[in-house]
């Protein structure tokens, strides 16, 4: 319990989408209860969870509040900044407007311009369709990261936007790691590169990896 408020996140452990949000969560300090929903075996497409999410997606953030009233949130970015909003210290987004814009417009760079090409429901649908899916999520996701880092070419101090973290960097993180995963060559983003290295320093981001949550599963030898 948070202050009067129980938080419970609904989360895939290998989601960039919830890994965003766990980041989020881990740089307030804010305690929660981490509940799995198993993407392989279509957990989320259960009714129980659809009341919560009708989108049936990862991550959902479900409030209980100190009188009794649960209300719940999808979609990271709305999570992550009702989380600023209603736990203020320390500020995941700048004070000033423009930087704050600035943020807000590399995390959705990210969120709609890279991490749906590599989304579940894509390549499913992409190999149902005969397509080559590694090969074009590939192409894509390395064309996005090419103009997040001119983005953050523009803002960045030790992270993506000034001299701490914000929502940029609860975005980048995930997608430097999916990224990897998909087979992408990261190499060419050294900007980039350099940020997660200084993240992936902080407690936060390391708490938050997938590797470290219950649900996760071990690489095979």
């Amino acid at each position: 319990m948070t202050g009067g408020v129980t938080l419970v996140l609904h989360n895939y452990w290998r989601s960039s989408a919830s890994y965003r949000v766990r980041i989020g969560l881990a740089l307030k300090g804010l305690a929660y209860e981490y509940v799995a929903v198993n993407l392989l075996d279509s957990t989320q497409l259960g009714e129980a969870y659809r009341a919560k999410n009708p989108m049936a997606q990862v991550p959902t953030l479900e409030i209980t509040e100190a009188d009794g009233t649960v209300r719940s949130i999808a979609q990271s970015l709305p999570i992550l900044e009702y989380l600023d909003e209603r736990f203020p210290e320390p500020p995941i987004l700048p004070g000033d407007p423009y930087l704050r814009a600035k943020a807000r417009g590399i995390a959705e760079a990210i969120n709609s311009g890279i991490q749906p090409f590599h989304n579940l429901s894509t390549t499913k649908r992409l190999k149902a369709l005969g397509v080559d899916d590694a090969a074009w999520t590939r192409d894509l996701v390395g064309t996005g990261l090419a103009g997040v880092t001119r983005l953050v070419g523009a803002t960045a101090g030790a992270f993506c936007v000034g001299d701490s973290p914000t929502i940029a960097d609860c975005c980048l993180i995930p997608q430097l790691a999916s990224a990897r995963r998909f087979g992408v060559d990261v190499s060419p983003y050294s900007l980039l590169l350099e940020i997660e290295q200084r993240c992936l320093a902080l407690p936060a981001f390391a708490a938050a990896a997938p590797d470290r949550q219950p649900d996760a599963v071990p690489a095979k030898a």
